[in-house]
């Protein structure tokens, strides 16, 4: 028997989406945050660039609008655009009075950035490093709160949900203590959702190794409604480990990025010859939307078979880089490489989900009591391609309008004492020390083959036939794992935090390949070469319902625990 808990809100995820609305919350009853690894391990935490807001005078809302929808290729709900454009102001003054402290020019202002696909001076940035400082301010209003109650190493495994006439509810999570390797049972009156991304699907990524798409795995099984998988935004420019003077000792679990702001600060991109290759693609040359970059990238490379290209910002002055980019210098430096005199090797990799968990202007999903914010949600904010910094900025303002629903969702349920005996327990799994060891091997391996088909076949540029081929292999590929699971005396109900996470990135797999094929066009991040143009009459967001039949019988597509009739 594991353990149960109860709390009147349930938060999955300690980045920023899951904190800030834990603290609002809070207010109103007892929470629990429950996070895989330690707390602070969250994209938000890797996040360099900023936050995008209007508070400069010159700016306005219908700006900020505009170059939002321009870069989401039209695909974006006007409506979510506007509410956080105009809201996020007061979310970023809302950080910095709780104690977030951002750059600040001579003149004693705000400093604002511009990055690309921007039409203003509008990102509130800690240096290379704001994500990390927005994480420290909440973490640390987050410690000092009585009624919040932190689960460091709980590994969301199910939500646990009943069925009410048409209606799917959630009534909480059941969690992998994966120190003691105890379930523990969480029954709250609402959970939000705010579990990140989903990078690892692909083998090279700028997330931190918890993004393993549980969320959107979990809601998924749970019958929520997932939108836009198909819009992956790779970062056109992660550290290539490859093209460094010294190459790294071990390989790394995530790829380093190099910000955004360094191509708005002047930063060229040459290929190998040192010829430089984006006025032959886009007239906005470097600063031209990161889908554009990153495609171009992909190009060179595909074209003239090199594994890496390079970003040269050596020729500002040597003062301004180290000023502007003191994260990006010192982790090259390591490797030998001077970014003051050198160019920095660089390539794409895998970096934010715009689809997700459909989510309604207050975070609500069609499923009762689950809430969503940050990149686990599909919000229609991003559209077919995010622009740059607008993810904090949602995480925050989905997170606080969030709240007032919890609130008198909360106030109207009550929780049931015996619902923990509703759904069978997940067992830990328990077979020998050596078995265990071939499991963990073998889903190692398997992991890694299903980054590599991604990579290959649903990577920055699509075609009809190399989906279809990634589908089948994707498919045969989990059952061969499966049945390998199940002759090792794997059972049905067993967790263990590798399997799980496996299964989970197979789910995102085949969401995203899915969603794919669905869309017979060519739009923002999304690229295939069978049709190649933007459609007016595609301009639609792909929408994957739940299955009504329960005959998807694989393990990994099911919740573990069926619910007993009640």
């Amino acid at each position: 028997m594991g353990q149960q808990k109860y709390f009147d809100f349930a938060v999955i995820g300690s980045g920023v989406a899951g904190l800030r609305y834990a603290l609002e919350v809070a207010k109103q009853g007892t929470v629990a945050v429950i996070t895989k690894a330690e707390p602070h391990e969250s994209n938000t935490n890797y996040a360099q660039g900023g936050v995008s807001a209007v508070l400069c005078p010159s700016d306005s809302v219908e700006n900020h609008m505009r170059d939002t929808i321009v870069a989401g290729a039209y695909l974006c709900d006007e409506e979510t655009v506007r509410v956080v454009c105009t809201e996020g102001p007061d979310r970023i003054r809302e950080l910095i009075a709780m104690g977030a402290s951002f750059d600040h020019g001579e003149d004693g202002n705000l400093h604002l950035a511009r990055e690309g696909g921007h039409s203003h001076h509008r990102i509130v940035h800690a240096a290379d490093m704001t994500g990390r400082e927005i994480e420290r301010a909440l973490l640390e209003a987050v410690i000092n709160d009585p009624n919040i109650f932190m689960f460091e190493h709980h590994f969301a495994i199910d939500l646990l949900t009943s069925q009410d006439g048409s209606d799917t509810v959630c009534h909480g999570v059941d969690t992998l203590n994966t120190e003691t390797q105890e379930v523990v049972r969480f029954i709250s009156k609402v959970t939000l959702l705010a579990s990140g991304g989903a990078g690892h699907i692909y083998p090279t990524t700028t997330n931190p190794p918890v993004a393993t798409g549980d969320g959107m795995a979990m809601a998924h099984r749970a019958q929520a409604v997932i939108s836009n998988m198909e819009f992956v935004q790779f970062h056109p420019t992660a550290l290539a480990d490859e093209g460094l003077p010294i190459t790294p000792s071990k390989t790394r679990e995530n790829a380093f990025l190099i910000t955004e702001a360094v191509r708005g600060d002047g930063g060229i991109l040459y290929n190998l010859s040192m010829e430089r290759f984006m006025p032959l693609y886009d007239e906005r040359e470097e600063l031209a939307p990161r889908d554009v970059v990153a495609r171009s990238i992909d190009d060179q490379l595909k074209k003239r078979n090199e594994k890496y290209v390079l970003l040269n910002i050596s020729h500002k002055p040597r003062e301004k880089i180290l000023s502007h980019f003191p994260n990006i210098a010192a982790e090259c430096l390591q490797y030998g490489l001077d970014i003051t005199r050198q160019p920095i090797p660089v390539v794409p990799a895998a970096h934010y989900m715009c689809g997700g968990v459909r989510a309604g202007l207050q975070g609500e999903t069609n499923v009762r009591g689950l809430y969503v914010a940050g990149e686990v949600a599909c919000t229609g904010l991003h559209g077919a391609n995010r622009l740059a910094s607008n993810s904090l900025l949602e995480a925050l303002v989905f997170a606080r309008r969030a709240v007032q629903p919890s609130i008198d969702h909360m106030k109207g349920s009550k929780l049931d004492r015996s619902a923990s005996d509703w759904w069978d327990r997940p067992v830990p799994v328990s077979v020998g020390r050596d078995v265990l060891g071939k499991i963990v091997r073998r889903t190692r391996e398997v992991r890694k083959e299903l980054q590599s088909i991604m990579w290959e076949y649903v990577g920055i540029v699509r075609s009809t036939m190399r989906l279809n081929t990634a589908e089948q292999r994707i498919g045969e590929l989990e059952l061969r794992w499966e049945a390998y699971l199940f002759q090792q005396g794997w059972e049905p109900t067993m967790v263990g935090l590798e399997a799980c996470e496996m299964r989970n990135l197979f789910c995102c797999a085949k969401l995203v390949v899915s969603s794919a094929l669905a869309r017979h066009e060519s739009r923002g991040l999304h690229y295939t070469i069978d049709f190649p143009n933007v459609e007016e009459s595609k301009r639609l967001p792909t929408i994957i319902f739940p299955c009504s039949t329960v005959n998807n019988s694989t393990w990994s597509s099911r919740q573990l625990h069926k619910q007993h009739t009640r």
